[in-house]
């Protein structure tokens, strides 16, 4: 993508070009000297129409991408996946909306492209560790080449943290596991610092991402959640467009989402893991298979579930929560009564 020169169609010029002297010659060696100069100042025209660009290169022709979607200006628009629904086509319930106490939710059934349910969907808010669905997806789609991402010192923050150690060397499908299950913000921090550029360009990859998939409320300022190094928030649709897309795209993202515990054995380069789920459900909900929790006391209860029931794959967010549990099993099944699904029985 990007700019575009007329010189870079030469191949095409000069095979007209090469038609253009057998045809010269010919008229010339039948006496039609008019026609031949016309020909000729045709062939001069052609010339310096085709190198004209390189001297004025503001008659440049631009593509009509918008620059954040340019490859040029912006390295995470290589793959675009633009999936911005309309929230427009709701559900009509026939009985009441649930009362919940987060302050922005959304239901959003991805197999009907219906809203099941949204409660001040655009609204910006810290978003604690579910941040970590977008660290994982730039960690999956710049993997290193060797998939060796050591542990540093720097890298051992949080209090929520998987138990990695200094000097440790782990796969990043093996921290994937510590950074969804266990909320690992060691894990997210490892596979920052192991990015191509380091940390703050593993950051920046972020909010090129989030731009690339078009949404303009999400500002990231580190991999973790963690709200104390800048200004960090993000809102229910954009966090719906961005599940949306990792679980697409990445299936060891839903491999690992939907587990509920996981062992890491120990081998030359770290010791054991033993890591489960936090509370989404997975073992209480049928058809539940993740995605993400987050808390931070400026961020409140967040939760990103996704549920696959009866044909059905639904994505629910609960932002500034006070009971993310019950009231996403209440949105879930209010949700599933909208479109005449009998619940499933849980607990």
């Amino acid at each position: 993508m990007g700019t575009l020169i007329h010189g870079q169609y030469n191949d095409i010029f000069f095979c007209f070009l090469s038609s253009f002297f057998p045809m010269l010659q010919y008229f010339f060696v039948r006496n039609h000297y008019f026609v031949s100069v016309g020909i000729f100042c045709l062939l001069v025209f052609a010339i310096l129409w085709n190198f004209y660009p390189l001297f004025h290169p503001q008659n440049s022709v631009s593509s009509p991408l918008p620059s954040f979607l340019t490859i040029s200006q912006n390295n995470q628009a290589a793959t675009l996946d633009i999936w911005l629904p309309q929230l427009m086509n709701q559900v009509e319930a026939q009985f009441n909306r649930p009362e919940i106490t987060a302050q922005s939710a959304l239901l959003f059934d991805l197999t009907s492209n219906k809203t099941l349910f949204e409660k001040d969907v655009t609204k910006k808010l810290p978003m604690a560790s579910l941040t970590k669905v977008m660290t994982a997806i730039v960690g999956l789609e710049h993997q290193k080449s060797d998939d060796r991402y050591q542990v540093t010192s720097p890298d051992l923050v949080g209090e929520d943290a998987m138990g990695l150690e200094n000097g440790e060397v782990l796969t990043l499908e093996e921290l994937l596991y510590g950074l969804i299950l266990h909320s690992g913000n060691d894990a997210a921090e490892t596979i920052a610092s192991n990015y191509s550029g380091g940390r703050t360009e593993f950051i920046k990859a972020m909010n090129n991402k989030a731009v690339s998939l078009g949404l303009s409320n999400t500002h990231f300022t580190n991999p973790t959640g963690l709200e104390g190094d800048g200004n960090q928030y993000t809102t229910a649709y954009d966090l719906m467009v961005i599940s949306r897309y990792a679980l697409s795209n990445f299936p060891l993202f839903r491999t690992v989402a939907q587990t509920f515990d996981y062992t890491l054995p120990q081998t030359a380069t770290h010791k054991e893991y033993y890591l489960e789920n936090e509370t989404n459900l997975l073992t209480s909900y049928p058809g539940v298979k993740g995605v993400k929790t987050g808390y931070t006391p400026e961020a409140g209860l967040c939760l990103i579930t996704y549920l696959d029931y009866q044909g059905h794959q639904i994505i629910g967010v609960l932002l500034g929560s006070e009971n993310r549990r019950d009231e996403m099993r209440e949105l879930l099944d209010y949700g599933l009564k909208s479109e005449g699904i009998t619940p499933p029985k849980h607990s």
